[in-house]
């Protein structure tokens, strides 16, 4: 079976690194917020050339976390992208605010800036855009909405690290960034004291609570590895995209297949490799269910668009309110992509494809 993705190979390649990164933490007996925490903290900001980072326990919680520091109350309306994981939208939720969706551009799938002032009302207080598969959206544009309207950008970049706009980093550009496995931009000066208060049960001196808190604290072995990884960071992210460009390369003339569109404006990560398949009604999931048997992982991200999920039936929104989202999420497809991948892995994929298409 060909992996999606191969952590395995990854980790035997830092193996001798992130052991000996381990068992300092191990011996040290400093396992939640010891110093490896404070360093990556400083090397993630650092890399975004921002001034602060905060580790915590996840990428949903320093979603829930951005938007309490950032002042979103119960009743407050967020701006966001149906075409994302539902984490986006669950953080909303758990503060107490309403997700409020727009539509996707076709080519990027993140969220339409031209879309988004008709969706604002007096209840809006911020925009979630996400940047999807490790594209960044058009930043420019709405960040111009977002000042117009004063309105607060807190980024998902869950998908997105060393992703870049206009060579600035993915979350670097708004209020706050939010990242699933380190650190995050924080809020300026006071922004980072409040996330990290929120972290620890609302204490920023033991024993003394100054607000209704979480635990949410990146523990030091996580960060101990992490610190080992960000050093290679940027030559995986580079492996990625010569091995996206040479996907693209092999299946751009094949029919009823639209390979990933890269926007002029920026560097795209690759966090994921999605085709989009357009020959026809369930032909995504057929070659899907192909793939699998030919023990090619995949994998589809994202099948159902958040606004038509039983959860948000509440909010009102019904198949044809968001068009390209519901188009998209019919077509898309995610091929095994690692920077450890190599060349005639690839071509075995694309003949899979191709075997597919002749049958």
């Amino acid at each position: 079976m060909m992996p999606f993705t191969d952590l395995k190979e990854q980790y035997l390649s830092l193996k001798t690194e992130i052991d000996q990164a381990m068992q300092k933490v191990i011996d040290a007996g400093s396992f939640i917020l010891g110093p490896e925490v404070k360093q990556l903290e400083q090397e993630i900001a650092a890399y975004q050339k921002v001034k602060y980072g905060v580790g915590v326990a996840s990428g949903t919680d320093a979603l829930v976390l951005a938007l309490r520091a950032a002042g979103i109350n119960p009743g407050d309306e967020v701006i966001t992208t149906p075409f994302t994981f539902v984490a986006t939208t669950e953080a909303v939720i758990r503060v107490g605010a309403v997700p409020v969706f727009v539509d996707i551009n076709e080519k990027t799938y993140n969220i339409e800036p031209g879309l988004i002032e008709a969706k604002i009302t007096k209840k809006t207080r911020a925009i979630l855009p996400v940047h999807m598969y490790g594209q960044c959206c058009d930043m420019q544009l709405l960040m111009g909405i977002a000042k117009k309207h004063k309105l607060i950008v807190i980024e998902d970049c869950a998908q997105a690290i060393g992703a870049e706009y206009h060579g600035t980093k993915a979350g670097s550009m708004g209020v706050v960034g939010c990242f699933s496995f380190f650190p995050a931009k924080t809020l300026g000066c006071y922004g980072a004291t409040q996330v990290e208060i929120l972290r620890n049960h609302g204490s920023k001196r033991k024993n003394f609570l100054e607000t209704h808190g979480y635990n949410s604290r990146l523990d030091t072995l996580q960060a101990a590895i992490l610190l080992v990884k960000l050093k290679h960071l940027d030559i995986w992210i580079e492996r990625r995209r010569n091995n996206a460009a040479l996907y693209s390369s092999l299946l751009d003339r094949l029919p009823g297949i639209i390979t990933p569109f890269v926007a002029e404006y920026g560097k795209h990560s690759f966090n994921y490799y999605n085709l989009r398949i357009t020959s026809g009604a369930g032909s995504r999931d057929r070659l899907e269910k192909y793939l699998l048997e030919k023990g090619i992982s995949c994998g589809v991200y994202y099948p159902l668009s958040l606004h038509l999920q039983s959860t948000y039936a509440h909010l009102g929104y019904h198949k044809g309110s968001l068009p390209v989202s519901e188009k998209i999420q019919e077509e898309v497809i995610a091929l095994p992509l690692y920077p450890e991948m190599k060349k005639d892995q690839i071509e075995l994929v694309v003949q899979v494809i191709k075997d597919f298409q002749g049958q």
